[in-house]
């Protein structure tokens, strides 16, 4: 077997992954993108990025879910902006935010509160993709601000 075709590069910025429409698969989401972000080693506040994945992923499985139907998370680091986009296949229910008083919706408000922008790509039938950018921050005296993503490795000092 060919050793260059069949090892994956160490250092990627782009994750992709389908999962079932569940509650558990929403909350593997979560869990999934945490530990992701924290190999890339990304600059960035994992816990706002935890919190939009886990909305975005239970949105699709609440919202969007048809039997059999499997909804996907996508992350993607470019330049200084992660993007998560969570594609389900409800295109006919489009994401609503919350009303003063409302019962539903208040999880894209906290989308909103953390993330730099966000949004609706609707399309190919019957799928639609709502995604949020967040920012890569520098931690101080790093000149990269995610490095792991294609940039110098951190050496451990313990």
């Amino acid at each position: 077997m060919n050793r260059e075709i069949a090892e994956l590069p160490r250092n990627t910025n782009h994750f992709s992954v389908q999962l079932s429409p569940t509650p558990r698969a929403a909350r593997l989401a979560r869990l999934l993108a945490a530990e992701q972000l924290r190999a890339w080693e990304v600059g960035l506040d994992l816990d706002a990025a935890a919190h939009v994945v886990a909305e975005l992923a239970a949105n699709a499985v609440t919202h969007g879910r048809l039997p059999g139907r499997d909804f996907r998370l996508v992350l993607h680091v470019a330049g200084d902006t992660l993007r998560i986009e969570v594609t389900d296949t409800r295109a006919d229910r489009l994401p609503q935010v919350a009303a003063p008083g409302g019962e539903s919706g208040r999880g894209l408000l906290l989308v909103g509160a953390l993330a730099r922008r966000w949004g609706v790509r609707e399309g190919p039938a019957p799928r639609k993709t709502v995604w949020a950018e967040l920012d890569l921050v520098r931690p101080p005296g790093h000149g990269n601000p995610y490095a792991g993503a294609g940039g110098a490795k951190r050496q451990r000092t313990d």
